[in-house]
């Protein structure tokens, strides 16, 4: 396996393991470096949360990458995505920040329902609040799960090499997606008196849905900034590769490396080409036939489908459904 923590490998074997509740256990995750199997082991409690956001991070790239050419395909050898991550493309900066992002959320979950004793609520929130309510429930404590996936996720690349072009894509994509938590947090509140007035309101701080946290990552993989490094001084930075570029925020992602096509099998760079994939004969974009097929032509075959059709309620209180058969037209690259 490369020297890179690749997400991510251990993420990926993470989500596959059963609870994670003794200290063996990490010695037994592959993928890990030294420095985070102590950290496993300092806190164990923790490292379930961790497995259930590497398995969040796994299906949110499969749903956000499933009409593209690359889907976001998992291998049962490390690294989980193939070798296509171990290159320094901007498929790798979405996975690094999608699992970045995860690994703080799912923490902060954690904490917020009470299943950790090492943090709960965010008590910096009282009192009563500009707008006039009051800061009350439990507001999730997002500082603690981002201190911890800036702890645990970003030690491999602060180690040995740390200030070369891949550590520093890295470092930057995982900071990337845990700002897309912290910048979008929403206030929720509930309302209190006599027949459902709001004459007191009590608020708290939550995170957004992941879903749409992996939409904001995913806009920012669209428009994702291709750069290189360069010395200012005596520290080592990336900068946009055409200077003409405005330079990227701590929001942006960033890639050193040109995309392959992704349209034949290549296994050398881990490329599972688009054979076999579904298409979408009508559409004009990237998942239409056209360019998913990268022009090879496709296959179309009629294939029964069953529908719950002619739904109705009865009182009270369900739905009731027939089952209905009907052919359909499927398409697959040639």
């Amino acid at each position: 396996m490369s020297n890179r923590w690749i997400v991510r490998g251990f993420l990926a074997k993470l989500s596959s393991v059963g609870s994670i509740s003794e200290e063996e256990t990490c010695e037994r995750l592959k993928g890990l470096v030294q420095k985070q199997v102590q950290i496993c082991k300092r806190n164990v409690e923790v490292m379930d949360a961790v497995r259930r956001g590497a398995q969040l991070a796994i299906d949110e790239c499969q749903y956000q990458f499933r009409n593209r050419r690359w889907n976001c395909s998992t291998v049962d050898t490390l690294p989980i995505f193939g070798k296509v991550v171990a290159q320094g493309t901007r498929e790798a900066a979405f996975v690094y920040a999608i699992s970045s992002a995860s690994v703080a959320l799912a923490v902060t979950r954690a904490c917020s329902s009470g299943e950790l004793e090492k943090c709960g609520c965010d008590r910096n929130v009282h009192g009563i609040s500009p707008e006039g309510f009051q800061w009350s429930g439990c507001s999730d404590n997002i500082a603690y799960g981002v201190a911890f996936s800036q702890s645990f996720v970003d030690v491999r690349e602060r180690g040995k090499g740390s200030s070369s072009s891949r550590a520093l894509m890295n470092l930057h994509n995982n900071e990337a997606g845990r700002k897309a938590i912290l910048n979008n947090m929403r206030v929720e509140c509930k309302c209190h008196g006599v027949s459902g007035s709001c004459e007191v309101k009590t608020c708290w701080k939550a995170m957004p849905p992941f879903r749409k946290v992996g939409n904001i990552i995913k806009e920012k993989f669209d428009g994702a900034t291709e750069v290189e490094q360069r010395k200012i001084g005596t520290t080592k930075v990336l900068v946009p590769k055409n200077s003409q570029f405005k330079p990227h925020t701590e929001e942006d992602l960033v890639y050193l490396d040109p995309s392959p096509d992704f349209c034949d099998q290549d296994p050398r760079s881990g490329v599972l080409g688009t054979t076999g994939r579904y298409c979408n004969k009508t559409s004009k974009a990237i998942d239409g036939c056209e360019l998913m097929c990268c022009g090879r032509g496709f296959h179309t075959e009629e294939v029964e489908v069953v529908d719950r059709c002619s739904c109705k309620f009865h009182w009270c209180c369900y739905v009731k459904c027939k089952q209905c058969h009907k052919m359909v037209e499927m398409h697959t690259c040639r």
